[in-house]
């Protein structure tokens, strides 16, 4: 007996913004094929999970999720389980063995190929029972769909010509409406030492200039206020493609974008530090809409660690440029993320990220325990006993490392208040459990990473209202707010003798 055809899909969207934005793709291509997207997995036909396999923890994650679907589709609950993202990229060969009933398996280069994975009747490229897409690289994936995988800049009438890249037009989005993810590029030209990006999401591919203002042009129409710029390098953007202009020529457009639609933020994540020129610094300080706050994962601040990692940037480098961006953009808000525990690191090396984010004084800051990656470079080394670091000593490091910051975020925040300081406050939504107050950011506040502004003001105030307001205490990392319009009206009138 024929079954019925798979008719509602649940989808689980699992790690960083770049898979999120490979999720909003693959949700509006099955919207646009007729299939139901529910978000109750009791009334789904079909669940999508894209994964994510950076690290090993990531990867137990996303296999616990998939192994809750088989269950359910074993239980009659389901009918189908579809993979998709990093970890079936990196790992193709042993998701069966890991999660055996997975009907389909969609990498990252193929997410264009959903359809077919959900619905399971059409072929695969994959000879065996269990069909799977999955490009070994962006340069096979764009033969396959008749590209040309070296032009990048020019595109013929019929559409051949233009090389692979992830164009993310059409979106169903997941991030509230007034601000998304503007992904500039995917892959990675570094190869860092300890990252297995390069090896799941290939070489650097910048997006067209032209697709990038589309696609701000489309969702800033749609709503979004601000934008956070996404890719692995945000800085190389362009280098890859021959874009001469580069970050530069990027952020200038964007900047008139968000002009051009009354305003908007602006929001620079990943950016890699050896490239960081002074024009880049320039641009930053000028454009207006263009969010004084940069995301520059540092990862160590040892040189020793610093060569070790193969990040191809100094101390000193890193030091100086740190010194220009505070120095020339002024009221810029930086935020790093670093990793503790890398083979060979030393009590003398620990030391020397203490000292740096003592005299950084970072806005925001995260850290990783170093997590021993197969098919990396440091995973390699951290097979020697005699560079090893044991897990109690990267447990205490990342303890001090987050006390430190920790007591750095709780003077800062304590002295914006003491300041009484004006921001313009981006509200999101209604505070989880104070009636009469919502959560919102300031500039300096990335979405989902950072600390919030929560804000004393009315429930019926919509999300993406950009408010006004006065900051009137501090809670922890979080700052307090009072809308300047409403302490206005509170100051009591003089009374007449």
């Amino acid at each position: 007996m024929t079954e019925p055809p798979i008719e509602t899909v649940a989808f689980v969207s699992l790690g960083c913004p770049k898979n999120l934005v490979d999720s909003e793709a693959m949700l509006a291509d099955l919207a646009s094929a007729g299939y139901r997207l529910v978000s109750d997995h009791d009334e789904a036909d079909a669940v999508v999970v894209n994964t994510c396999g950076f690290l090993e923890a990531s990867k137990e994650e996303s296999l616990e999720v998939i192994r809750e679907a088989i269950v359910r589709k074993e239980s009659g609950d389901l009918r189908r389980v579809v993979v998709a993202g990093c970890l079936v990229q990196r790992h193709r060969a042993k998701m069966l063995e890991w999660a055996p009933g997975i009907d389909a398996m969609v990498g990252v280069f193929d997410r264009d190929r959903i359809r077919a994975a959900v619905s399971g009747t059409e072929p695969s490229d994959s000879p065996g029972e269990t069909p799977w897409w999955i490009s070994a690289n962006a340069m096979v994936a764009a033969k396959s769909r008749g590209r040309d995988t070296v032009n990048l800049t020019v595109q013929g009438a019929d559409g051949r010509g233009l090389g692979y890249f992830e164009d993310d037009g059409e979106r169903m989005r997941l991030t509230p409406r007034h601000w998304a993810y503007l992904r500039v590029s995917e892959g990675c030209n570094q190869n860092c030492a300890f990252c297995t990006i390069p090896s799941i999401r290939g070489k650097m591919r910048s997006k067209p200039l032209d697709k990038i203002i589309s696609e701000a042009e489309s969702l800033m129409a749609s709503g979004a206020f601000e934008l956070n710029l996404i890719g692995q390098d945000t800085t190389s953007y362009g280098m890859d493609i021959g874009e001469d202009g580069g970050l530069v020529a990027m952020l200038t457009a964007l900047d008139g974008v968000a002009a051009g639609n009354g305003g908007g933020w602006i929001r620079l994540m990943y950016a890699y530090p050896s490239n960081f020129t002074d024009e880049m610094i320039d641009a930053m300080a000028s454009l207006p809409n263009i969010v004084k706050y940069i995301d520059m994962p540092l990862q160590h601040a040892s040189d020793k660690m610093l060569t070790a990692m193969r990040r191809n940037v100094s101390a000193t480098h890193q030091n100086d440029l740190v010194q220009r961006l505070r120095d020339r953009i002024p009221g810029l808000a930086l935020r790093t993320t670093l990793i503790t525990g890398f083979p060979g690191e030393t009590d003398e090396d620990h030391a020397a990220m203490l000292q740096f984010i003592e005299d950084v004084q970072f806005d925001a800051l995260g850290v990783f325990k170093y997590s021993p990656e197969a098919g990396t470079v440091a995973g390699t080394m951290d097979t020697d006993p005699a560079l090893h670091v044991p897990d109690e000593v990267k447990i205490e490091r990342e303890r001090e490392i987050m006390l430190l910051q920790q007591e750095i975020a709780f003077e800062n925040a304590s002295y914006v208040a003491e300041q009484g300081s004006v921001f313009d406050v981006l509200l999101d939504g209604p505070h989880e459990t104070n009636n009469g107050y919502m959560c919102g950011r300031c500039y300096h506040q990335a979405p989902e990473v950072d600390s919030r502004t929560i804000v004393e003001v009315s429930a019926s105030t919509p999300p993406g209202s950009l408010v006004r307001c006065k900051i009137i205490g501090s809670d922890s990392y979080d700052l307090l707010a009072r809308p300047e319009a409403d302490l206005e009206r509170r100051v009591s009138l003089p009374i007449s003798s």
